[in-house]
């Protein structure tokens, strides 16, 4: 699930219970495709995601042409 964001430019939550996955904390993977959508959306290249899992986390990220980058701090 995605959405805008008030403080960020977009949030998101992750849901994979097939997978044993109740809710992802922070997830990389699919912010790579988010990345692209709201980049386009929002005709921006340089965007700050929330993810609102229990955990939290945020991502900086960017729209590299064919190529996309995120960052930020990370629990492994």
């Amino acid at each position: 699930m995605t959405a805008p964001g008030d403080r960020v430019d977009f949030l998101s939550r992750f849901f994979g219970p097939k997978l044993g996955m109740p809710e992802d904390p922070v997830t990389g993977g699919a912010h790579c495709e988010l990345i692209l959508y709201w980049s386009s959306r929002l005709v921006k290249k340089d965007l700050i995601a929330r993810q609102l899992s229990k955990r939290g986390g945020e991502l900086y990220c960017c729209d590299r042409g064919n190529r996309v980058t995120a960052g930020g701090k990370a629990v492994t």
